[in-house]
């Protein structure tokens, strides 16, 4: 769809390109019959160097290239309308570009709310004192948890109070449902336990929008199909558990120095698992943490997370292929699983792509 877009606008540009060629009279163009002038040959050439514009910032993903689109396609359509009689069908082509317009501004304008709540969230003071996480920070963790941290690099570098992580990956509703191909990134913060997640799907070719949002306890998740129309909206008591609980496995798995957090009780240990609790804002959830060997962490297991309105079931998230980024050894791919009683559903997949701790501003 994108290619198909792409060379509409190349094309209907082209065109117009047409018409500032007959105006000075550069070329025989015998496919316009009416008289050009000058004054509009430099219009014609106007729409031409926007629809490149529109062209250019499009195959660059640049966000706001519906703007010139919209300008574009109002001085093209004015010209259609002056030379009807050899322009009226290039307004199909304005009609595509106008519904794809109206999208990317849907999509820019739903991506901005999450921006600015990035940005707000940047303001936040730090959490966790300004200095590296040390042997006497981790004293009272579970061995397993030491180990953890050591194995993924966490000692000796500065304690973490914010993070960024892109993915990619797919997901779905349920077995019966198409996988849905994505890309996402988030900002996590921890002064106000804060969870932005942004993801940006396919369903069956059209382009689904879902911000989830997290601040103190209280979550939303709003998703849209063309970044406009509202498919599913939560929010309410269930939604803030669940969501607490997906922000303690944020901890756990991609910012383990974190887990000096003294909002976490560590309740049991047992060989390699441990189990423990994380409260925010008078919401409590658990955990069992799994490790191996090695010390890394392979499972994050919570009873806490509803799978659908009134149902809680067991939420799981294996991980596996651990790797070195910037600087940490952490894991490269993980499963969202719930356990059903008669069968267990693989709903996501994620490849961690990138993350960064300590962000100053949004990049």
């Amino acid at each position: 769809m994108r290619i198909a877009f792409l060379i509409i606008v190349i094309v209907h540009g082209l065109i117009h390109l047409l018409g500032f060629v007959k105006a000075f009279g550069l070329s025989d163009v015998k496919q316009l019959t009416q008289n050009i002038s000058k004054p509009f040959g430099v219009i014609w050439l106007m729409a031409f160097v926007f629809f490149v514009v529109v062209a250019i910032m499009f195959a660059f993903k640049n966000s706001s290239w519906w703007l010139f689109g919209l300008i574009a396609l109002v001085i093209s359509q004015i010209l259609i309308i002056t030379f009807w009689k050899d322009a009226k069908f290039g307004t199909i082509a304005n009609v595509i570009i106008l519904i794809a317009s109206i999208i990317g501004y849907g999509t820019w304008s739903y991506y901005e709310k999450y921006v600015n709540d990035v940005k707000t969230g940047l303001e936040q003071k730090e959490y966790f004192e300004n200095s590296k996480l040390s042997e006497s920070d981790i004293q009272q963790l579970p061995e397993p948890v030491k180990k953890y941290l050591h194995y993924t690099g966490s000692i000796g570098k500065p304690k973490v109070n914010n993070f960024k992580i892109e993915f990619v990956g797919k997901i779905r509703k349920d077995e019966h449902s198409e996988w849905m191909p994505f890309t996402c990134e988030q900002y996590n913060f921890m002064e106000t336990p804060t969870r932005l997640f942004f993801m940006k799907a396919a369903m069956k070719g059209l382009p689904i929008g879902a911000y989830h949002y997290y601040k103190n306890g209280v979550a939303v998740m709003d998703i849209r199909m063309f970044s406009l129309f509202k498919m599913v909206y939560q929010d309410g008591a269930e939604m803030n558990l669940s969501e607490t609980v997906t922000f303690f496995n944020d901890m756990c798995v991609v910012a383990p120095p974190t887990l000096i957090d003294k909002r976490i009780k560590w309740l049991e240990v047992d060989g390699n698992k441990v189990k423990a609790s994380f409260t925010n804002n008078s919401i409590t959830v658990s955990a069992w943490l799994y490790f191996n060997d090695k010390g890394e962490l392979i499972n994050f297991i919570s009873n806490d997370r509803y799978a659908s309105a009134g149902k809680q079931f067991p939420w799981a998230t294996p991980l596996k292929d651990y790797k070195e980024i910037n600087g940490y050894k952490l894991m490269g791919n993980a499963k969202t699983i719930y356990s059903y009683p008669d069968k267990d559903l693989v709903y996501g997949t994620f490849k961690l792509i990138n993350i960064k701790y300590n962000c100053k501003d949004i990049n």
